[in-house]
């Protein structure tokens, strides 16, 4: 990855803080939603195009990078595979955040790949969500909640 970062840099002459990688199925306002290049570098897109800004955490460097040293808020939505409930929170998750337009992003963390990062931020349970802003941890909770209840939950991080 930082390889390509590096060459974004010097082909494009674009720092590539403040772009983030879109994942599959995020809708754009741009329009910049075309098929990718023929290399296989991911797409990269402005934060503020899109709509539903969510990640998932590649490693504990690139959570530093994305979620701790973030200028927006970031949800972080600690779950598993095999988590029933997970499957259940995530998409209401999903909707909270795109409502917000962009005010705030959504961090997903598999807890089986990231085991330093549950236990670091204190998860024993899942699914557990975090609230950070500024790199400090918010607010959290842990089960499902509804929709209502996660607007407001939300609502609060963005202050």
């Amino acid at each position: 990855m930082m390889a390509f970062r590096l060459l974004v840099r010097r082909v494009c002459g674009v720092s590539v803080r403040g772009l983030q990688r879109v994942p599959p199925g995020v809708s754009c306002s741009s329009g910049l939603n075309a098929p990718q290049p023929f290399l296989s570098f991911p797409r990269l897109l402005p934060l503020s195009s899109c709509r539903s800004v969510s990640f998932n955490v590649q490693d504990h460097d690139d959570f530093t990078e994305r979620v701790i040293n973030s200028q927006l808020p970031v949800l972080i939505d600690f779950h598993a595979q095999w988590c029933g409930p997970c499957k259940i929170l995530g998409p209401r998750l999903e909707k909270a955040i795109a409502k917000q337009k962009g005010r705030v992003t959504m961090a997903k963390v598999d807890i089986d790949e990231h085991t330093d990062l549950a236990i670091e931020y204190g998860v024993s349970a899942v699914p557990t969500v975090i609230a950070m802003r500024g790199g400090d941890v918010i607010d959290q909770f842990v089960g499902i909640k509804d929709e209502d209840q996660l607007d407001s939950f939300v609502e609060k991080l963005i202050g």
